[in-house]
This record gives structure tokens, C-alpha cells and sequence, in this order.
């Protein structure tokens, strides 16, 4: 069969995969739906394919410098930065740009055999307007959806931009691609096959037809020790490389 394109297939390669239905997997329909969006829900959180860097551009209204903060759309996982907004130390207009300044008084060395000189001193002024002007602390929760400058809202103009580096949910319903994620298969299965192990465990002992007899507590545990090592894993290597956001 080709990889699952949609959330039903998905669920029904899951379920074949744990052994249905040779199987019958005491899973309910609600159950199994609930376990895949914790499923999908955890990839989104930690792995590094469910979450893409995406930079928004807002403009300001009065009604942002009313509140007192700038709404982010829900999809939103976690804010990393936002563009610098306070007047730069190397600001100005044309010539008397400090940068265009420097570059114009060197240009014979930056294009003809130094660019070491003009790095460094990039480097230095950005120091610089780190020291004496600073970098606006942000504050963000991504179940409140509000993004928190801390500065003097007053000195930004309506009708200009803000922009925002964030990072934002891969969603299935757009991309259905998420649904061949071979993490993601694994893991729901696992997810849904603690589920089964779980109920199972209210009829420990109960005898059926032929003697056979549940033994919910060996999936269960089999599950658990499998979700453990899988979380384990994607918390300690799969993260995104920059996961140091706010969300």
C-alpha cells in the first residue's frame, strides 16, 4: 500500500500495523482519534519535522500600542527574536551611514584582497549597539498568543512593521505529507498500543473460549518501555538545532 496520504488512512495503517485485523484491538474509534492527536501533538512539540522556522511581518496598529502587546496567530510553537527596533548606533541616511562610510573610505581592500578588516569592525559595531542601545527583551506563551516587547511602545510609529522570528506547526491538513512521517507512524502505534494494554488490564484473568486469556499488563508495559525510549530519543537528538525559543 502507498504511504497515508489522509488522517483515516493513517489510522488505518496504525491499526494494521499493531495486527488488526487478524487482531482485534480493543481500541475504541474515540480512543484511537485521541492518541493520534497526542501523537501529533508531541511531534509538533519536539521533532525537528514538525515545525518549521517562518519569519511574520506585522504591522502596528494603535490598537497593539493600546494593549500593550501584538497578537500572534495561534499556529505559533514559540517566538526566537524579533528584528532590532531601537535607533541603531550605525544609523543614518545615505553618506552618513556609518557603514556605508566605512565600506566607502576601504572598498580598494574589501574587493581587492581583505575582507578580515571589514568583518571584524561589522562585528564590533554590532557589540556595540548591543552595549548602549540593548536588544528588546520578548515575552510569549504560545497558549495566550500575545507577544510582549519591553520598551516604550510609544516610540514605535503606527503603520510600520514588526518582524518576528518564530516557529510554526507543520499541519497535516495542509501538508499531507505528515502522514508518511515514519517517526510519527511509530509513534502512534505505540500511543494506541498502551491504550490496548490499558483496557485490556481491567479483565486481568478473565478466561475465554479454548483458554485463552488476556494478558493486557505484557502489552502495556511493552508500550510504555517503547514510548519511553522513543520520547527519549527525539528530546535528546531529533529537536530542531535552534530550539531555544519562547513559547
Amino acid at each position: 500500500m502507498a504511504a497515508p496520504t489522509t488522517r483515516e488512512e493513517f489510522k488505518d495503517y496504525i491499526m494494521r500495523k499493531i495486527g488488526a485485523p487478524v487482531i482485534e484491538i480493543n481500541v475504541s474509534e474515540e480512543q484511537a482519534e485521541d492518541r493520534i492527536d497526542e501523537a501529533v501533538s508531541f511531534w509538533r512539540d519536539y521533532h525537528y519535522s514538525g515545525s518549521q522556522n517562518v519569519y511574520l511581518k506585522h504591522q502596528i496598529t494603535e490598537d497593539d500600542l493600546t494593549n500593550g502587546y501584538f497578537p500572534v496567530p495561534p499556529t505559533i510553537l514559540g517566538v526566537s527574536g524579533i528584528f532590532n527596533l531601537n535607533a541603531s548606533i550605525a544609523s543614518g541616511v545615505g553618506g552618513f551611514n556609518v557603514s556605508y562610510q566605512f565600506v566607502l573610505n576601504n572598498i580598494e581592500d574589501i574587493t581587492g584582497y581583505q575582507v578580515q578588516n571589514y568583518y571584524q569592525t561589522m562585528q564590533h559595531i554590532e557589540q556595540m549597539q548591543e552595549l548602549l542601545v540593548g536588544i528588546q527583551p520578548i515575552r510569549y506563551n504560545r497558549h495566550v498568543n500575545k507577544l510582549y516587547i519591553d520598551m516604550d511602545l510609544n516610540t514605535l510609529r503606527v503603520g510600520n512593521y514588526i518582524i518576528i522570528e518564530a516557529y510554526d506547526i507543520i499541519d497535516p491538513a495542509s501538508y499531507s505529507e505528515v502522514w508518511a512521517d515514519r517517526w510519527l507512524q511509530n509513534y502512534a502505534a505505540v500511543l494506541i498500543r498502551e491504550q490496548w494494554g490499558s483496557n485490556l488490564t481491567k479483565f486481568t484473568g478473565m478466561q475465554l473460549v479454548g483458554g485463552v486469556t488476556f494478558n493486557g499488563e505484557a502489552i502495556l508495559a511493552e508500550a510504555r518501555e517503547e514510548r519511553r525510549a522513543m520520547e527519549e530519543e527525539v528530546i535528546t537528538n531529533l529537536q530542531p538545532l535552534t530550539y531555544n525559543f519562547m513559547g
